[in-house]
């Protein structure tokens, strides 16, 4: 099991079924700092964490991001997710190792947003 620091308290987050997150139902096993509220899910099969811990402020704000950049994907300018992200990655100046909006912390959710309302040009 991997070692997950919260990045609110500096707490290791509990590796936990998301059972006890959504209240008795489970997506698959996560990584949760009760004292923060703060979680993220883990890759199928393993222990390795989709992104980094969120709490409900930057929760909202991943899932706004993706709900805004996911269709550039899914029925948008770029037939892969990866193009959007080799996008995306550009745009931020950031590493694509990087570019994945499970790792983004509020401001590059914030900017992210900024550049796909501006609209794509590819």
């Amino acid at each position: 099991m991997q070692k997950v620091i919260c990045p609110y308290c500096g707490r290791v987050a509990k590796y936990v079924d998301s059972s006890v997150i959504y209240y008795g139902h489970s997506y698959g096993m996560a990584y949760l700092c009760r004292p923060c509220n703060a979680y993220v899910g883990v890759h199928s099969g393993t222990d390795r964490p989709k992104g980094s811990l969120a709490n409900a402020e930057l929760r909202g704000w991943r899932k706004a991001t993706h709900a805004r950049f996911d269709p550039l994907w899914q029925d948008g300018p770029f037939k892969k997710r990866n193009a959007a992200y080799r996008w995306l990655s550009e745009q931020m100046e950031l590493p694509i190792e990087q570019t994945h909006i499970g790792m983004f912390t509020v401001e590059q959710c914030k900017a992210a947003l900024e550049i796909i309302n501006k609209g794509v040009s590819v």
